[in-house]
């Protein structure tokens, strides 16, 4: 189940020509891809293209009513593979996964396919995971394009650039040969705008009817003699045309006056910021006219030396807006001026930090130091004075505090910690490795357990040094997504061969949880177009895991702890894997919410369990919330002047999962949690039942007030 249901927007990709499309960004990607033909779609779920996949998922009887073939494939690697249909058949392919990990993983099959070369025009959209709202390491997927020779396009953040890009992107392959990879930042893919509808258009060659007709082309077969031909054809021929293409179609674009003596080049997915840090420094209006000349290069590979230079030429100084590093164009453009003997400077890193996002501060702040070194006359006076007030924005880093991420409420991963914890209180530290997943946050407070991510389903191949036996076991952790990802051949597959000795806690939530809920082989939903229910413990035994147990319920710290316990301790030799499954709180909470207000609306009883703490019990001492680190668990100040310390204290974010309770149950901590089930539309005996029950509580009430009055009347003749 994924976290969002695109059920309604999708109908807005029946659109016809003429008509208004209003949404968000990877909306209008998936009308683009119908409206230019594109005749099979797949990829892989990671941020920020996540929803790209739930959006095509959603599409897909539309998809099949047009004759196109979608695939949630199941890595990037396949994805890419799929693209094999666009090298020797006219059909129009497109895939996308996140980048730069993404990327690194379809990397085999992407540098075959840049090397045989497509017939039809091949797409990846690469949804560029960089800056502060990344999760992963900030890295660049423009390396691999120059690496292999894809065309790589960054189209300006806007609805209606970013529909013209995908169109664009076909026919720039299908000019060249060559795949193109079309690079879509987090802002462009949550962007919302309008543009004008075309017909969706149904495949010229379907991948139905291609099947009818095989076709082979022994000059894109990557073998040798082919494969020396191949690079040639990249050098004298692919890499011509395409410059020539994106020079007379205009894929690039130029902004603001024909004379001036200064210029910007940037990125297109750069455009905005740009036009934003003009706009505060006056030289702009909100439009996007400008003062200043832009060469917005929709294009970032390969560059085109002959508009450079016509852009370059007759300025005193250009600076290039490049975000990341290593610092690619900015070289490049440099090594142009250079042998064109050319006497303008180039500005770039130096003026822009090195590394990091090009947030709205720093790109204000690098565009006016350019401005004042190079064409101070440009700026207005009120910015131009010597004692000119700075614009600042406030650094909030100072004032509020750093939040780590951490595991949502009720999530049945922090009760495997938990027990984790326990267990390297009874057995000491152990070795432990992590993965690609929600299970990552347990390397944070309060659990601090595993560090080491190698990759998606690496985790116990990352242990793969310490696996031939030592005093210790070590661990590894990795999740359901990431063991159907890579883990099963990679991880596992490798431990079995290699007669590891170490110990997996294969984290089961049913969903690949951490991309937004989608569906893998293993989940339990019923899923009418994919194959689910796949046990990953027959997988285990499938491939000589000897050595499984399953735990059905997270929740159940005790028994997580026994079983840790019995496998770093057993005496049986090779890989031991606990597989742990609850579903994940979130998508079990998308599901049962609405079912559950519609029952209480139709007037069924309805029972939601609710847990406290008693203040009177609770110690203080905190440790509940050492080995639990809920966030509905927080603390909680007593009126009481003898009891200085907070106790712990249940808010009302609380899903009624319990694991606080089994914690301190199986921590053998204070008993002090309650359990109660508040219950809507009661049948006629709990109703009786609670007026009983209050009418006892109200009398034992009073009979205490009673109490208290009589013993402070006492005390008070005694005084006397």
């Amino acid at each position: 189940m994924a976290e969002r249901s695109f059920k309604k927007e999708v109908e807005h990709l029946k659109l016809g020509h003429g008509e208004t499309f209003t949404g968000e960004g990877i909306l209008a990607i998936t009308k683009a891809l119908l409206e230019c033909g594109v005749g099979y779609v797949g990829g892989y779920q990671g941020a920020p293209i996540s929803h790209l996949m739930d959006v095509l998922a959603d599409a897909e009887e539309i998809l099949g009513e047009l004759g196109v073939r979608f695939e949630a494939n199941a890595s990037e690697a396949a994805a890419a593979a799929m693209l094999a249909a666009s090298v020797h058949y006219p059909i129009r392919g497109a895939v996308t996964f996140k980048g730069s990990v993404g990327v690194n993983v379809a990397s085999d099959a992407l540098a075959n396919l840049a090397s045989s070369g497509v017939t039809g025009g091949a797409l990846v959209i690469v949804g560029e995971d960089y800056g502060e709202g990344s999760s992963i390491m900030q890295e660049r997927s423009h390396a691999f394009a120059m690496k292999s020779q894809f065309w790589l396009l960054d189209p300006r953040p806007n609805l209606p650039s970013i529909v013209k890009a995908v169109e664009q992107g076909f026919e720039l392959s299908e000019a060249t040969n060559t795949p193109v990879m079309l690079m879509v930042r987090i802002r462009s893919c949550h962007v919302t705008g309008s543009f004008q509808t075309r017909d969706n258009q149904r495949p010229a060659l379907t991948v139905r009817d291609a099947l009818s007709n095989p076709r082979r082309d022994v000059s894109r077969i990557v073998l040798p003699p082919m494969s020396y031909m191949q690079e040639q054809d990249k050098v004298k021929n692919r890499w011509p045309a395409a410059q020539a293409y994106i020079q007379a179609h205009g894929l690039n674009e130029i902004f603001g006056p024909e004379q001036a003596p200064v210029g910007i080049v940037l990125q297109g997915g750069m455009y905005n910021g740009v036009i934003r840090a003009l706009q505060r420094l006056g030289l702009a209006d909100l439009q996007g006219n400008t003062e200043i000349p832009l060469y917005v290069l929709n294009v970032t590979y390969p560059l085109v030396a002959d508009q450079f230079a016509a852009f370059a030429a007759g300025k005193d100084a250009v600076l290039v807006v490049e975000e990341g590093q290593p610092e690619f164009i900015e070289q490049q453009l440099g090594s142009q001026l250079f042998r064109a003997q050319s006497t303008t400077r180039l500005y770039g890193k130096g003026v822009f930090p090195m590394a990091g996002e090009y947030t709205g501060q720093v790109m204000l702040d690098a565009v006016e130091a350019f401005l004042r070194e190079a064409a101070p006359s440009l700026l207005p006076a009120q910015i131009r004075a010597p004692n000119a007030p700075a614009t600042v924005i406030p650094d909030l880093s100072k004032t509020v505090p750093v939040r780590p991420p951490g595991f949502c409420t009720g999530c049945p991963e922090r009760p495997i910690f938990a027990a984790m914890k326990l267990v390297q209180e009874d057995l000491g530290e152990h070795q432990i490795s992590a993965d690609i997943g929600c299970h990552l946050f347990g390397s944070l407070p309060p659990f601090n357990i595993g560090g080491a991510t190698m990759g998606y389903g690496l985790g116990p191949a990352s242990n793969g040094a310490f696996d031939g036996g030592g005093e210790k076991r070590p661990i590894a952790v990795m999740g359901d997504g990431g063991f159907w990802h890579n883990g099963l051949s990679s991880s596992i597959g490798n431990m079995v061969f290699n007669k590891s000795d170490g110990v997996v806690v294969i984290v089961d939530n049913y969903y690949s949880a951490a991309t937004g809920g989608q569906d893998v082989l293993s989940s339990r939903a019923d899923n009418a177009t994919k194959s689910t229910g796949n046990p990953i413990q027959k997988a285990l035994r499938g491939v000589g895991v000897e050595w499984v147990h399953q735990i059905d319920h997270t929740y159940d710290v005790k028994r997580m702890r026994d079983t840790l316990t019995e496998a770093l301790t057993t005496k049986t030799k090779g890989p031991k894997v606990i597989v742990a499954s609850s579903e994940c709180m979130l998508n079990k909470q998308r599901r049962e919410k609405p079912l559950m207000a519609q029952a209480i609306k139709d007037g069924r009883r309805v029972a939601k369990p609710r847990f406290g703490v008693d203040e009177d019990i609770c110690t203080g001492d905190h440790a509940c919330i050492r080995l639990s680190g809920c966030p509905s668990l927080s603390l909680k100040r007593l009126d009481d002047p003898l009891r200085d310390d907070p106790v712990a204290s249940i808010d009302q974010t609380c899903v009624g999962c319990g694991n606080c309770g089994e914690v301190a149950d199986a921590a053998v901590l204070c008993p002090s949690f309650w359990k109660a089930d508040v219950v809507h539309n009661p049948s006629a005996m709990e109703t009786r039942m609670n007026r009983w029950r209050q009418g006892i509580i109200t009398w034992l009430q009073a009979r205490r007030t009673r109490k208290r009055l009589d013993f402070d009347s006492y005390q008070g003749i005694a005084a006397e």
